[in-house]
């Protein structure tokens, strides 16, 4: 057998499993509808909660930039490639989030892995909720300190976890919002234990920011946590903010190590001057539009409640990700594709992207739908999802 018939033979277990991913074009800028390979779609799949990634003011600020100082920016930020942009964005993210100082990465999965590997030793201590997003697990694996997960938001088992350990830095680590499930970590319990244990909390706001808290502060607003509470924020830029990238924010000190020990941010180029300045227009319409975020939670209430009232199976969720849990892989497909073939993307997810038996829709919302447009994806949801259930139990 070659090397590519042993590649084949994984991929044609994974296409018979229902588990086979596929990319589709997309020829339009992100909304509410999108073009997708040459047809336009009802889209309820991206993380543009706020509908910031199309907003005339973040592209205008984008084109200015590029105008004075080109597109890429040609070196790592501690070689050369550290501009104005960059720094009044760090300098404006701080501020924002009511912490000291700021750092910019390339993307949250690059500051995820820095900040981990940065903070803790073989003679340290992670601590992950099962639940975590795969780049906070891999940022664990991938240290050398020893790594323990805890059941999903079980607080009597993380603390029997942190009473028997003797290591020198415990550092908990946990989703904000959790991206598969759209539930909250019980962050001021969790900085509690902190307090209790002498650990540190480090939060991946990913979900959070713009749809949190009410300036749009994230999580750390949402529940009115201190940099001294929650010292490692970590947040990225693609999603609410509708450009691209992440950040870190927290104290003098921390930033300070980041720069000098993060080597996902030592050894990367930096993030194209223009997107910081695009970010910087995206950052103020997310305080300022306050119209956005309202609008987008009226929607969110509007889908769970006729969501639930016609029985679907809804997880609770109070943000943008609204999954349906349909458990089948091949029941999950069904749908989804039922769904596309009436005009409408949904993200269909499964294992191992969320644990086995547990495949479902994960429906996102945001401010550029209407309630008309929900209207139309509950009246196809309940259809689908009614005629596959029986289907499957008959």
């Amino acid at each position: 057998m070659t090397f590519d018939d042993e590649l084949r033979l994984a991929l044609n277990e994974r296409q018979e499993a229902y588990r086979y991913r596929q990319r589709s074009l997309v020829s339009s800028p992100q909304g509410a509808r999108v073009d997708l390979d040459g047809q336009s779609y009802l889209a309820f799949c991206s993380n543009d909660y706020l509908g910031l990634a199309n907003h005339p003011k973040v592209i205008g600020a984008l084109q200015e930039a590029s105008q004075h100082s080109g597109v890429g920016s040609g070196a790592s930020h501690l070689v050369y490639g550290h501009t104005q942009y960059h720094h009044h964005l760090e300098e404006q993210i701080a501020q924002f989030t009511g912490r000291e100082r700021a750092l910019l990465f390339s993307t949250g999965y690059m500051a995820n892995m820095g900040v981990i590997a940065a903070l803790t030793d073989r003679c340290d201590t992670v601590y992950e909720d099962r639940l975590n997003h795969a780049s906070l697990i891999d940022a664990g694996q991938l240290s050398r300190a020893q790594v323990k997960r805890y059941r999903h938001n079980d607080l009597a088992q993380l603390e029997s976890l942190l009473q028997q350990d003797s290591n020198r830095r415990k550092l908990i680590v946990v989703d904000g919002v959790f991206s598969m499930d759209g539930d909250l970590a019980p962050l001021p319990e969790l900085a509690a234990l902190c307090e209790r244990y002498s650990a540190q909390l480090m939060v991946d706001d990913a979900h959070g920011f713009g749809v949190l808290g009410e300036h749009g502060g994230g999580c750390a607003e949402h529940f009115a946590l201190s940099q001294e509470q929650l010292p490692i924020l970590m947040g990225t830029l693609g999603k609410s903010f509708g450009t691209f990238g992440a950040f870190v924010a927290g104290s003098e000190a921390l930033i300070e190590t980041l720069i000098q020990f993060s080597r996902t941010y030592i050894y990367t180029t930096a993030l194209p001057p223009a997107v910081a300045a695009a970010t910087q227009a995206s950052l103020s319409l997310l305080q300022t539009d306050t119209a956005r975020r309202e609008h987008l939670h009226h929607v969110i209430g509007y889908f769970c409640r006729n969501a639930n009232a016609h029985g679907l199976p809804l997880m609770v969720s109070h943000t943008p990700i609204q999954p349906i849990v349909l458990g089948s892989d091949e029941t999950l497909m069904q749908v989804a594709n039922a769904l596309k073939a009436q005009g409408i993307l949904v993200g269909a997810i499964r294992p191992p992207t969320v644990p086995e038996g547990t495949a479902r829709l994960r429906i996102t919302l945001n401010a550029n739908h209407t309630q008309a447009d929900i209207d139309v994806l509950l009246t196809a949801l309940i259809a689908a999802v009614n005629h596959y259930k029986k289907h499957e139990q008959g």
